[in-house]
């Protein structure tokens, strides 16, 4: 969730994962120009210049930058590998917080369209593009106000990094033309972060409904849910595995007295500060709790590989600063690490196609020296 962090840039650079962290998942808006072109690199050449692909990064061919300014995030595949579906927030287009879009994957080297999907009123998060192709779900917080919600005050907090539970937050079904025709849940409380289980059936997601922060499994057709964490500390961003025998998450787990206490002051005011956070794995009912990684800093944005058994994430655990955020894969038992992406500030919210075939991420690479966030997809080599 993306959303964190530089020394002098760091403040911008956490306001950023904000808005990408389902994340939670805010974070603070930069305006750039929008240039209608396709900037690409076929090839894992020795060449570099276009900073569209790093040395080293062996794991992409055929990278193509797929938005132009703006912050953008959060770009999901549909079932069938056709559409993709995002978050976008630029201001000089009259996007003043994220709202949600979706378009066709394009074919190598043609310009990418896409059109708005969500309300315009409100802010949006987390969407997924339902298993019909005819349907789509998102957080808003529509119901709560037409306007953008209001961003913390840090100064409050001494300036510490925090994300906002906005209690307005629900999530919706609506159709692929934008017309909303479920609201999915109704709870006092945050509720967002919503991705699907690979039959469709299952939507997996965030709240603070029961007190803490923690994932639920909701069965679509009749509503019933199950809560599925209940330690204490921010549980988000969760997925099903492809197989959809196992989930993956980040979690936050204080432990001393001051980090407890912290924690719950901050969760009392619908805020949470997630610095700290590891990726963590269980049976798809919740057992078998595993913690993948112990790196320290912010480990998130995990998802499954395509064979259910490897794991790629986002993590700046390789520097004191906070950045730059790097893509890594490991091993469910935290072995075998490795380091996918190679740019110097910002890559995070890795998710394959469902043929395993493409990649799609986020990253500041090749922004003109701005802060905007773009969305890359390339094919992936093993």
């Amino acid at each position: 969730m993306t959303e964190l962090i530089f020394g002098a840039l760091k403040l911008s650079f956490m306001k950023r994962i904000l808005l990408f962290a389902c994340g939670l998942i805010f974070f603070a808006i930069v305006v750039s120009s929008f240039k209608p072109v396709a900037v690409l690199h076929s090839s894992l050449s020795t060449q570099y210049n276009d900073t569209i692909l790093f040395a080293g990064e062996k794991h992409f061919k055929n990278v193509q930058q797929l938005t132009f300014g703006g912050d953008n995030a959060e770009a999901y595949f549909s079932f069938d590998g056709k559409w993709i579906i995002f978050q976008r927030t630029n201001p000089k287009e009259g996007i003043l917080c994220d709202e949600m879009f979706i378009g066709k994957v394009p074919a190598y080297g043609e310009k990418f369209e896409y059109r708005r999907v969500s309300s315009g009123k409100g802010r949006t998060t987390c969407g997924a593009i339902m298993k019909d192709g005819k349907h789509i779900i998102y957080a808003s917080t529509h119901l709560g106000a037409d306007t953008c919600p209001p961003v913390p005050d840090r100064k409050k907090y001494g300036n510490k990094y925090i994300w906002p539970l906005y209690d307005s937050y629900d999530i919706f079904m609506a159709d692929m033309n934008g017309n909303i025709v479920k609201q999915l849940t109704k709870s006092k409380g945050y509720d967002a972060e919503a991705t699907l289980s690979p039959d469709g059936k299952k939507m997996l997601y965030t709240s603070d409904k029961d007190g803490d922060i923690d994932l639920y499994i909701m069965d679509l057709k009749t509503g019933k849910e199950k809560r599925i964490t209940n330690t204490l500390g921010y549980d988000g961003g969760a997925w099903f595995s492809p197989d959809g025998k196992k989930i993956i998450w980040r979690a936050s787990r204080p432990k001393t007295p001051e980090e407890v206490k912290e924690y719950k002051d901050f969760l009392a005011e619908n805020l949470v500060a997630p610095t700290n956070m590891e990726v963590f794995i269980a049976d798809v009912n919740g057992k078998n709790v595993k913690q993948v990684t112990s790196f320290g800093q912010a480990n998130w944005a995990p998802a499954y590989m395509p064979d259910s058994k490897r794991i790629i994430f986002a993590s700046n655990h390789q520097s004191k600063r906070g950045f730059p955020f790097n893509l890594y894969t490991i091993n469910e038992d935290g072995t075998n690490l490795e380091k996918i992406s190679a740019e110097k500030s910002f890559d995070a919210f890795p998710m394959f196609s469902p043929d395993g075939k493409k990649i799609i991420f986020c990253s500041n690479r090749n922004n003109g020296g701005t802060h905007d966030t773009n969305i890359f997809i390339a094919d992936w080599v093993e």
